[in-house]
């Protein structure tokens, strides 16, 4: 079940709220546990018993990793045991025909397989779980032991399908009591009715010119039509990960949960050291905190910094999926960011902002090319149409798509910078007095919704794309 769908919009949401609402508090997490699992099986009902399995499973590990609190051999054998599991199980599902296709690729055999759907979400619940089980090993944390807030932790629908990803030290003890108000579902309906419009809007909007453009053969791309293609992916994917990430948030309010902010306008960077800072924030946090810094971080010699900033950026590709591109993208990102740190930081620190912006987007919309491509020589084709290897520099066709959707890029620019908050704020500050500006901010919020929803109707257009990671 999508975010975007009528079917939640119009059913489940608002018959989820309003019996979590009328519930008796000692049980609003079994409401929201059981519509949870509902919700996940809605659209994966087979896979709902691996993910009841999941949490039955690191329950009962995190238990036994704490029962050897004075045997540190053993709480380390029980925890290694418990990610192996986990990794495994997610390895499984996500590598297993990548591996047999290379297998198949590089050696005379022929390997047949059958190909299994990925289980949506799985990287983010699995990465959870993880987190949850390295912090109780590391007694960052202290095992759940109500199994059922344990299972709402790895299961909660707001952020089950697409993050972010939550730490368990983060939401402990709103599990077991958390603040429900008015002000605070106001505030979530607009964070929600945000990401919302993000999503069928702008997202739905530049990804249609980006299908559009794909289903050409990359030769005949002229350098306009590329370049415009990867401005189009690139609006889309943050639209579309960002807004899904805002009504995760939004969602979490109406829940009384409070969620780590998951984007900060990563295209205002003016490095790719801060876009990463900036962008899906809670999974670069992830590998810092359980991969980067265990590898020893930045407190090594420089050859040793470099082996683990491109062991987590190889890693970081491959999570994002079960290709040669993803890995070849992650493996970029690591070369960019170790170049940045131990070769030309310093001089880009010192040039004018805008020739900071402007490096900061080439690489990223080169990065997005990798990102987008179904494979990789797809990837290096697509670049070389993006310098004119294609079908030279500009043609008709790159300068209809300009002059028809001006527009959307101009509101895309402008939505991802503050501006575009600032500007709603701005308008509803307009109006004197409380009573009016919260009038105002009602009246602008249900206009945004309602536009939202008109595109919904009348779009096919609408998946989230980080539902396949």
């Amino acid at each position: 079940m999508l975010f975007s769908s009528i079917t939640f919009l119009f059913m489940f949401l608002p018959v989820v709220l309003a019996v979590y609402y009328i519930a008796p508090y000692k049980i609003k997490n079994i409401v929201l546990l059981l519509a949870s699992l509902f919700f996940y099986a809605w659209g994966e009902p087979v896979y709902v018993i691996l993910m009841v399995l999941s949490i039955v499973f690191n329950y009962f590990c995190g238990r036994d990793i704490c029962s050897y609190a004075d045997d540190e051999r053993r709480a380390r054998l029980s925890m290694a045991f418990a990610v192996v599991v986990n990794l495994l199980i997610l390895g499984f599902f996500k590598y297993y025909g990548f591996l047999l296709d290379t297998v198949n690729a590089v050696f005379p055999v022929n390997i047949s397989y059958r190909e299994l759907p990925l289980p949506v979400g799985i990287s983010f619940y699995t990465f959870q779980a993880l987190s949850y089980i390295l912090d109780i090993y590391r007694k960052k944390a202290e095992p759940q032991k109500n199994i059922l807030y344990f299972a709402l932790y790895i299961s909660m629908f707001p952020q089950l399908i697409a993050g972010p990803i939550i730490r368990y030290t983060d939401i402990e003890g709103q599990l077991r009591r958390r603040k429900i108000s008015a002000s605070k579902i106001g505030q979530g309906a607009m964070l929600f009715i945000t990401g919302l419009a993000k999503k069928a809007v702008l997202a739905n909007t530049a990804g249609a010119v980006f299908e559009g453009i794909s289903e050409n053969p990359v030769g005949s791309l002229s350098a306009l039509t590329a370049w415009i293609g990867a401005f189009s992916y690139a609006f889309q994917i943050y639209y579309d990960f960002s807004g899904y990430s805002d009504m995760a948030l939004g969602l979490g309010k109406m829940f009384g949960f409070e969620f780590q902010k998951n984007f900060d306008y990563p295209y205002i960077s003016k490095s790719v050291t801060e876009f990463w800072r900036r962008w899906h924030i809670s999974l670069s946090s992830w590998f810092r905190e359980y991969v980067y810094i265990p590898l020893g971080g930045s407190r090594c010699s420089v050859s040793r910094n470099i082996f683990n900033l491109m062991v987590v950026w190889t890693l970081t590709g491959m999570w994002h999926g079960a290709a040669w591109n993803f890995i070849a993208w992650g493996f970029y990102y690591g070369v960019i960011l170790v170049l940045e740190k131990y070769v030309w930081g310093a001089s880009l620190d010192e040039m004018p902002p805008v020739v900071r912006h402007i490096y900061a987007g080439i690489i990223v919309l080169v990065g997005w090319v990798f990102f987008f491509s179904p494979s990789l020589g797809y990837s290096l084709r697509y670049l070389l149409a993006m310098i004119g290897g294609g079908a030279g520099l500009a043609d008709a066709h790159g300068v209809f798509l300009l002059y028809t959707h001006w527009l959307l890029y101009l509101l895309a620019a402008a939505g991802a910078s503050p501006l575009g908050n600032r500007l709603i704020h701005r308008i509803i500050r307009l109006f004197r007095g409380r009573t009016l500006r919260t009038v105002a901010a009602s009246a602008v919020y249900m206009g945004i919704f309602l536009m939202a929803v008109a595109f919904l109707v009348t779009d096919t257009f609408n998946p989230f794309l980080y539902f396949r990671f």
